[in-house]
Order: structure tokens, then sequence, then C-alpha cells
């Protein structure tokens, strides 16, 4: 059962991703660092998925389907059998790990980019060391 303190939790997260959005903070992860994470291009998967463009959506993320049943596995959490929860949250994770992995080692796949120079604590570094 989701309770009080989830919801809010929920919120701060929304008001803070929403505010990040306004200054132009797509990803607070890839903008420090210049390292996509995990989940890079959900977001245009699901916008794509939106306008029914379901090959663009596995494009910008092939496990762009994946929250939805995670969020049931959450919401579900205290009625399922803890091994058989652990054991799906733990499948879930990995699958993102290695399609990360995969991404990120792919010279085709322009979604996903290494380039730590272009992070904010890199250029905020850079700057300080003259």
């Amino acid at each position: 059962m989701i309770g009080k303190k989830d919801i809010q939790a929920l919120l701060i997260i929304g008001v803070f991703y929403f505010f990040i959005e306004l200054l132009g903070v797509t990803c607070p992860i890839k903008f420090l660092t210049g390292i996509s994470c995990a989940g890079c291009g959900m977001s245009r998967a699901w916008l794509s998925l939106l306008r029914l463009d379901v090959s663009a959506a596995f494009a910008y993320h092939p496990l762009f389907w994946l929250p939805v049943p995670g969020a049931v596995l959450l919401l579900l959490w205290r009625r399922l059998p803890k091994r058989a929860a652990r054991v799906c949250m733990g499948v879930i994770g990995g699958l993102f790990c290695v399609v990360y992995l995969v991404r990120l080692f792919s010279p085709e796949d322009t979604v996903v980019v290494f380039a730590p120079e272009e992070g904010f604590v890199f250029r905020l570094f850079a700057r300080l060391a003259g």
C-alpha cells in the first residue's frame, strides 16, 4: 500500500525534475558527469510510444517498457514472497546494467554517451585548476 511518505517522496522528485528541466538540464547525471545514465533515452522512448512509434521507442531505450512492471512490483512488494520480489528486482536491475554497458560501448549507439570532459564537474575542476 502506498503511504503518505511515498506520495511526498514522489512529489519532491517530480518538483525537482520539473525545476531542473526549466533550467535546461534534462538529466542531472549526464549534466554533472558528462556520462549518460542507465535510463538514458527513457523519456524520449515513452514520448515516441505516445506517438505510436514503437521502433523509435525501442531505439531510444530497449527497456522503456520495464518501469511499468517494476512499478507494479514495488506496489505489491509487501504482498509478494520476499525472495521472489528480490529476484525480480535483481533481474530488472541486471537487465538495465547489461543494456547500459552494451549501449555505452557500442559505437553505433548515439543515445548513450561517454564524454566526461563535457560534464559540469570536469569543467568546474578544469576552470579551478586554471
